[in-house]
């Protein structure tokens, strides 16, 4: 069985690496502007290891109660972790205990609390701005994340807080309000939050964006990392 999943995996991640590559070029884009993550939710710690083989080293989960465990069943290997779910705070002690990096920063509380956890734990984390283009000022995304205008005072937040380093912004596409739909002009939008926090924090240059779907307007529009579950570990089983 494992030798049919590796055989599997492996096929699925090449199809996502001619993609990539294709993307890449078709922008005239190096390849090795762009990381993949494996997002391997829902799939167990096998998977993780047989990606690991396959030479996989950014994998993401969204749910901490998988992730933990998975990351604890892993710790022998070089992984780079990313956390990419809603987090809730009370989370976030947990979290910061594996997390290399947390794409999903919406709120300033969720600031507060990664600093302090991150402190506690000994470790700098990682941290990208979520920017939801659904979300009127003031206000969060269907799929968390904060308006485009709240952007910089929440950088400014992460850049200032111990225990914390702020790597840029992360979107996922909107399904409703003016995006929905159009997955390049959101990843367009993102870029252009991008160019105004490099302004302020030039190191913060990761734009993570699309996903299996729409990985290729993503690397057009300029996204430094890519999130792809189900092209690589294929449709996922349903939970429930």
């Amino acid at each position: 069985m494992t030798d049919d999943r590796r055989a599997e995996l492996a096929a699925n991640l090449a199809g996502v690496e001619e993609r990539i590559a294709a993307a890449c070029a078709a922008a005239g884009r190096p390849r090795e502007e762009v990381t993949l993550i494996v997002v391997t939710k829902t799939y167990p710690a096998s998977d993780v290891r047989i990606l690991h083989g396959l030479g996989v080293r950014h994998m993401a989960e969204n749910r901490d109660q998988d992730a933990a465990p998975k990351a604890a069943a892993c710790a022998d290997l070089d992984i780079h972790w990313h956390f990419v779910g809603q987090l809730q705070t009370n989370k976030v002690r947990s979290v910061a205990g594996y997390a290399d990096t947390v794409q999903s920063v919406d709120r300033l509380r969720l600031v507060t609390a990664l600093s302090g956890a991150a402190v506690r734990a000994g470790r700098e984390v990682t941290c990208l701005v979520q920017v939801a283009l659904d979300a009127e000022s003031g206000q969060q995304g269907e799929r968390g994340g904060v308006a485009p205008d709240g952007v910089a005072e929440l950088a400014d937040a992460v850049a200032g807080s111990p225990g914390l380093r702020l790597g840029g912004l992360m979107t996922v596409a909107p399904l409703r309000g003016p995006y929905a739909g159009r997955q390049q002009a959101a990843f367009e939008r993102l870029m252009e939050s991008s160019s105004r926090l490099r302004a302020d924090h030039p190191a913060a240059n990761m734009v993570s964006a699309g996903m299996s779907a729409d990985l290729e307007q993503a690397v057009a529009a300029g996204a430094t990392h890519v999130r792809v579950g189900t092209a690589v570990l294929g449709v996922r089983p349903r939970l429930g």
